[in-house]
C-alpha cells in the first residue's frame, strides 16, 4: 500500500491585532515606559518625541478652541478616545460635548479633532484621517507646521479603498490669512495665523 503524502495549507503570516484590554494590561506591565503609543486598529503606534513647537501650537489650538466653544463643551490635549474595540488615538486637540465631570470614561466621538503634524504629515493626511472618518468624526484638522498649512476634512463617506474603509469627501487647505470655524462652533472664526503663530 503507497501512503500519499499531502503538504499542509499555510495561510500568510498576518499581524496580530491587539485589542484595548490588552494594550492597557501591557502599559500597566511597564512595556510602554518612557514612550508616546497609541493603539489605531489593533496595532501598537510609536509616536515621535514632541517638539517645542508642535506643543506650543498644541496648546494655543487648545485656547483658542476653548474661547470658541465655550462651557459647553470640554477642550482636550493629547487624551485617548475609544473610538472602538481596537482604536483608542491621543489626538493633540479634541472637542467633545459636556464638561469634564460628565464622562467615567474616555469619550467615544467628539465634534472636533486636531492634529498638529511636522514629521507625521502624512500619516495624518492619510491613515488617520480615515480613521476619524470611519468613526464619524465630522470635524478634523490637520496643522500642517513645515508648510504653514491648515488641512480642513470634513464630511466622511464611505470609500473601500481607505485604509479604513472611509474618506472625508470635502478636504481644503487654508494658508496664512484665511479663517476656519469650528462645525461645532460656527460662530467662532480662527485665523490661520493666530493658530500657527
Amino acid at each position: 500500500m503507497q501512503t500519499t503524502l499531502i503538504a499542509p495549507r499555510h495561510a500568510d503570516p498576518k499581524p496580530r491585532r491587539w485589542t484595548k484590554a490588552e494594550y492597557y494590561r501591557m502599559a500597566e506591565l511597564g512595556w510602554f515606559r518612557g514612550e508616546r503609543v497609541e493603539l489605531i486598529d489593533g496595532e501598537i503606534v510609536a509616536l515621535g518625541p514632541q517638539k517645542f513647537e508642535h506643543g506650543q501650537v498644541a496648546d494655543r489650538i487648545a485656547e483658542l478652541l476653548r474661547a470658541a466653544f465655550g462651557g459647553a463643551f470640554w477642550v482636550r490635549m493629547q487624551l485617548p478616545l475609544d473610538l472602538d474595540s481596537l482604536s483608542e488615538p491621543e489626538p493633540d486637540v479634541s472637542v467633545v460635548q459636556g464638561h469634564r465631570e460628565d464622562y467615567h470614561e474616555h469619550p467615544k466621538n467628539a465634534v472636533l479633532v486636531v492634529e498638529v503634524s511636522d514629521t507625521a504629515l502624512l500619516y495624518d493626511r492619510g491613515d488617520k484621517a480615515s480613521l476619524y472618518a470611519c468613526a464619524g468624526i465630522a470635524d478634523y484638522w490637520v496643522v500642517d507646521l513645515s508648510h504653514r498649512e491648515l488641512h480642513v476634512y470634513r464630511d466622511p463617506v464611505p470609500d473601500p479603498g481607505q485604509r479604513h474603509g472611509f474618506r472625508y469627501r470635502s478636504v481644503a487647505t487654508l494658508r496664512p490669512g484665511d479663517a476656519v470655524a469650528p462645525l461645532g462652533a460656527p460662530s467662532g472664526h480662527l485665523t490661520i495665523v493666530d493658530l500657527l503663530r
